[in-house]
């Protein structure tokens, strides 16, 4: 039962491994951003949101536009999805019959959400003792913060992510809108997930998992507190700088193309002149010692832009590469399909989706194992497209009971127009 990204991430990474996973979700309420803003969106409102909210082909929103959000369906592999009202009687009885043939529980809600609806491990537990729970709170399910409404954005900032992220002349209230802390967590969660079914599986035993994401991403940012605690040093916005190698993204020929080149030594630097044909500048007693090149960061930089603009951005790395030097592209989109090496690694898996009209390349498991294949099994699971299999062949439920159901509510496909 998750929202947004974090603990959406942490089902896929599990469902990709092959475990039968059960999306629920309830067709009276949409979740903020998890689907979409709105259930539908008028195409003007869809043209001025960002691509990657709603880059839905063509920017139509379609029949059903919760189902053509590029935000959710680049997470919703592999999963089967079902409808049903947690704020009814019936609806938690449904909850618990789930919880009763369920190995585990995954939710990245807010911690009070779960407690109105009356959702905790020691109600899970009494019905299913060796049910695992995971819980992945912003802060925590107890502390000050326990009732805060947070997403990625706002965990960073407290953490002080924020101030680290962005160019030097960049201050808190710049930033992007790509934040770790939400893919961080949906990684260590299904890694504890995956721990925890390892111990019940020695001992019989399930257990309550309580992974707070803000606390999970402190140790993304260790050497920046270790800095403070040790040297009493506040770091803050470097750009693309490294805090001792030489390093910049530089500007390359075409409409804004860039590449990175870092040059960790002097033994890198030596590649580098070597590979660009030794220009006199690099001669210059300014750049003698690593030390010296790195006083001179500015000047340099202006320098190797110079050699940068003249060439694409491929073929600079290319040429470095081919030198020991690192160096690589950025790339847009286009680029990354295109890409010869991502291509070959299979990165991009073509999936058919009915809901936005046909097959398109989606990002596969972050992983390759050689006697288990992970593929891209299904496409993104659709708002309760698995009704009918979850609650008659997994839960029992009958012909009757079935339509009972959907006459109170709990199954469907779609949310309600404003006519309805």
């Amino acid at each position: 039962m998750t929202v947004v990204w974090a603990g959406t991430y942490c089902a896929t990474l599990l469902a990709d491994l092959g475990a039968e996973v059960i999306r629920l979700e309830s067709i009276k309420r949409l979740p903020p951003i998890t689907r979409g803003y709105i259930p539908f969106p008028p195409k003007e409102a869809i043209e001025g949101l960002p691509a990657f909210v709603a880059a839905m082909p063509g920017r139509e929103p379609g029949k059903r536009p919760w189902n053509r959000y590029p935000l959710f369906n680049a997470h919703g592999r592999n999963k089967l999805g079902i409808t049903v009202d947690l704020t009814q009687p019936s609806g938690m009885d449904i909850f618990e019959r789930l919880v009763a043939v369920s190995d585990a529980f995954v939710e990245n809600n807010v911690t009070e959400t779960m407690d109105k609806l009356g959702i905790s491990y020691e109600m899970m537990r009494k019905i299913n003792p060796r049910i695992i729970m995971l819980r992945m709170p912003a802060y925590g399910n107890s502390g000050a913060y326990r009732d805060h409404r947070s997403l990625g954005v706002h965990m960073e900032g407290v953490i002080g992510h924020t101030i680290l992220r962005g160019y030097e002349d960049m201050d808190q209230s710049s930033s992007t809108n790509v934040f770790a802390a939400d893919a961080a967590g949906g990684a260590q969660g299904a890694f504890a997930m995956l721990a925890a079914l390892h111990f019940r599986k020695r001992t019989g035993k399930g257990q309550l998992i309580e992974l707070a994401q803000a606390e999970n991403m402190i140790a993304y940012t260790g050497r920046f507190f270790m800095d403070y605690s040790m040297n009493e040093r506040n770091s803050s916005t470097i750009g693309n700088r490294h805090t001792s190698a030489i390093q910049g993204c530089y500007p390359c020929a075409g409409d804004d193309r860039w590449v990175n080149i870092t040059l960790f030594d002097t033994a890198d630097w030596n590649a580098f002149c070597g590979a660009i044909g030794s220009p006199e500048w690099t001669r210059d007693e300014r750049f003698k010692t690593h030390s010296s090149r790195y006083e001179n960061q500015r000047t340099l930089d202006a320098l190797i832009s110079e050699w940068t603009r003249q060439r694409g951005h491929y073929e600079v790395m290319h040429q470095l590469q081919a030198a020991g030097v690192a160096a690589g592209p950025i790339m847009d989109q286009r680029d990354a399909f295109a890409d010869p090496h991502l291509q070959e690694r299979g990165i991009f898996e073509e999936v058919y989706h009915e809901d936005v009209g046909g097959s398109h390349l989606y990002v596969g498991a972050p992983y390759k194992m050689s006697d288990m294949p992970i593929k891209i099994r299904r496409g993104p699971v659709r708002l309760g497209e698995d009704n009918e299999y979850v609650y008659k062949q997994v839960l029992g439920v009958s012909d009757e009971e079935y339509a009972e159901l959907e006459r109170m509510g709990h199954i469907g496909m779609d949310f309600p127009s404003d006519e309805e």
